[in-house]
């Protein structure tokens, strides 16, 4: 996924200032600034003004981005109150660049706070998550700046201004609009509560969760109940004192595990953990869910609108909750024919196995495998050790790219890192011309959120003359000490998709960072991510990095078959579970300001009732309600559908390439100037549409997944 920065909200990285009181003592800023020995202060003297995490400490972060509030405050002011005539320049260029320290700082706070967290660093996340919205309110709730926008938004087509600027400044004013900036001021003190406000639950959410996915890891002290599983990976999960093993949660509903476990009573143990770590738990997350519902409602009834949902899809292609649903009942159907279909193989070779009882959610994926096995000769464990994590990596993701785009890499270890796990790549052009820096982090540990995604700590822009500087993040199991990390060929599909984001953001080719790289459309981010998934298969990209990590083999072609022939199994399943998260979420976001909800668990059964993507019953949603961290915790709110979506334009685009002469350099290039280096400086609709002569149709997808 694309990680969304609270304070990024909109998809702009410029902030505003708040009349917080402690950013009202002149004192603060004189002292904050005097202060040498934050390294947050001053720009980073690294290659390509990296992070400098041998320098940065936790207590380093609130001080810097108090200091940023404070000069965006002035430089806000200064634009808001100026007796100037509104120019281009005097306003919207002005707006754009001002929040520099603190848009070079809070990056690299909320990556830390996502991917390497702790007490200090929670507590600033919690103290700055209002601080945080507040500081957008007084940008987007700004009347004389509003004013001043609107002036040169009316007038646009008399400023001569170049596409992108254009762009730039139609952007600016949607987002005045779409913000409140139409508002009486009364209304505009409500929707600040209500913005702070849920900054706060959001924030408390994504801690709750991360203490509940901790608290619920499943301890086991008999190795015969952990019958089945990968010995190395036991060794990995092995209690200090050598008495049991303790089984992290995966942030999803089904767990790994659950494939392999032989003990049925541990598979149930397993996923019950799971499916309730944050439901009646120490960590229960249902009161937070019911007051950002409840708040979400109420701001949108204050904006105008019928629902968070509506007002949510303004800037997206799907437009509206209608067009969402529609989507969704095209496909309901059809997957869940095709899971009910899945559940009577399973059930049946549960009989086979000699066994008699109802399938149940813990069951599917270990009978699965064993159909999987029966149907295709595949099993999991066969595979894995052709996908050892550096040339999945090395020889695969990175040649990929450089087979389409001409780009090369090289390792860096002398930029420092912020975990010993992490690792530096430079990017280069096929010209040597260097691209930017590349940051991995793929081990799952206590401190680090569930999950994967892609952000950067550095946006490229011309107006700065700033190239990227990205990074990964997934949570993949680390093995023993000494051992290779194997991969499944899900998580192999999970690094070429978080490195199409990182694509997306270093062949971004803006003048405006607002405008750069991933900052497009919720439900168009998704569509590189997922595009790249589709090379991990493609035969000159598979034997390169598919090499046995104990003899160095290729993988036999017998296999590769094996593996494509078994492409559309369970895809029945894999959709339906799909479906029903992307509806709750949708379903949460319709709630009317009227509407109370009492019962969260109630709520969610009758969402999932109401639209019959619950018919197979062994089929649960991806995500429940209590972890669905992408919606109450992310970016993600009324946006889940978006993996859809884009999955719908990702097989068509790959249709295209399949069409043209498939894994070439013109292709990729061809991709690469009309999509991946565009950014948000055009319509999506219209940029895709260019790039690939037509709408994008719904039957590569349907046909990818075994639909058709």
């Amino acid at each position: 996924m694309k990680k969304a920065i609270p304070i990024l909200a909109l998809a702009l990285l410029v902030l505003a200032c708040n009349n917080s009181k402690e950013k009202e003592n002149p004192n603060n800023s004189n002292q904050q600034m005097n202060n040498s020995e934050n390294p947050l202060l001053s720009e980073s003297t690294l290659p390509y003004g990296a992070p400098d995490f041998s320098k940065i400490k936790d207590e380093d972060f609130k001080p810097a981005m108090l200091e940023g509030i404070a000069q965006q405050q002035k430089a806000v002011a200064l634009i808001a109150n100026s007796e100037e005539e509104p120019t281009f320049e005097n306003t919207v260029i002005a707006l754009e660049k001002s929040g520099d320290l603190l848009n070079r700082t809070a990056p690299i706070f909320y990556a830390l706070a996502a991917a390497n967290t702790n007490e200090a660093l929670q507590a600033v996340e919690e103290e700055m998550a209002p601080k945080f919205a507040a500081i957008k309110d007084e940008i987007y709730l700004n009347e004389k700046l509003f004013q001043r926008f609107k002036t040169l938004y009316t007038k646009k087509e008399s400023l001569n201004l170049d596409a992108e600027s254009l762009k730039l400044l139609e952007e600016y004013y949607e987002d005045f609009e779409i913000a409140g900036a139409n508002l009486s001021a009364d209304d505009k003190e409500k929707l600040k509560e209500y913005n702070s406000r849920l900054a706060t639950l959001t924030t408390k959410f994504g801690k709750t969760l991360l203490d509940a996915n901790n608290a619920g890891a499943v301890t086991f002290t008999n190795k015969e109940d952990l019958a089945g599983v990968d010995e190395d990976f036991l060794k990995s999960k092995e209690s200090k004192d050598g008495k049991g093993w303790s089984i992290p949660l995966q942030n999803t509903t089904q767990q790994p595990l659950l494939q392999s476990m032989d003990n049925r009573a541990s598979r149930e143990k397993l996923y019950k953990a799971a499916w309730l770590r944050a439901d009646g738990s120490a960590n229960d997350t249902k009161g937070l869910i019911k007051e950002i519902v409840e708040v979400r409602a109420q701001k949108a009834k204050l904006l105008g609108f019928t629902n968070y949902a509506e007002w949510s899809l303004q800037k997206t292609m799907a437009k509206t909750p209608k067009n969402v649903n529609k989507f969704f009942n095209g496909l309901i159907p059809a997957a869940t024919a095709k899971a009910q279909t899945e559940a009577d193989e399973i059930q049946r070779m549960i009989k086979a196995k000699g066994q008699d009882f109802t399938l149940e959610p813990w069951d599917w994926n270990y009978y699965a495998e064993m159909v999987r096995k029966e149907k295709y000769d595949l099993d999991e464990n066969q595979i894995k050790p052709y996908f050892e994590l550096n040339n999945v990596l090395e020889k695969g993701v990175f040649y990929a790219a450089q087979k389409l785009y001409g780009i090369t890499f090289k390792p860096r270890t002398d930029i420092p890192v912020y975990h010993e796990d992490v690792k530096v790549y430079e990017l280069f052009e096929e010209s040597g011309e260097a691209l930017g820096l590349f940051y991995t982090d793929y081990f799952a540990r206590p401190s680090k959120s569930g999950g994967a995604w892609m952000d950067n700590f550095v946006t490229q822009s011309k107006m700065y003359n700033k190239k990227p500087v990205i990074f990964n993040v997934c949570n993949y199991p680390k093995p023993a000490n000494g051992e290779p990390a194997l991969l499944t060929y899900d998580e192999v599909e999970t690094m070429f998709h978080e490195f199409g984001h990182a694509l997306h953001g270093f062949f971004a080719n803006q003048q405006y960072p607002s405008l750069s790289g991933t900052a497009v459309a919720r439900d168009f981010v998704e569509f590189p991510s997922q595009f790249n998934e589709n090379w991990a298969l493609y035969p000159e990209i598979l034997k390169n990095y598919a090499l046995h990590y104990k003899t160095g083999e290729k993988i036999p072609q017998a296999l590769i078959d094996k593996i494509k022939n078994s492409g559309t199994f369970n895809q029945g399943y894999s959709l339906t579970e799909n479906l029903a998260g992307s509806n709750l979420d949708m379903q949460w976001h319709m709630v009317s300001a009227d509407k109370k909800i009492e019962d969260v668990n109630a709520f969610e059964k009758d969402a999932l009732n109401r639209t019959k993507v619950d018919a197979v019953y062994a089929v649960p949603p991806r995500y429940r309600s209590t972890y669905f961290s992408h919606i109450f915790a992310g970016g993600y709110g009324a946006g889940y559908y978006s993996y859809l979506w884009t999955e719908m334009l990702h097989h068509d685009a790959y249709n295209w390439f399949e069409t043209n002469g498939g894994l070439t350099r013109e292709n990729g290039q061809r991709l690469r100037e009309m999509v991946l280096s565009r950014g948000n400086t055009m319509d999506m609709e219209k940029m895709y549409k260019d790039w690939r002569g037509s709408d994008p149709k719904i039957e590569p997808m349907l046909k990818s997944r075994g639909l058709k």
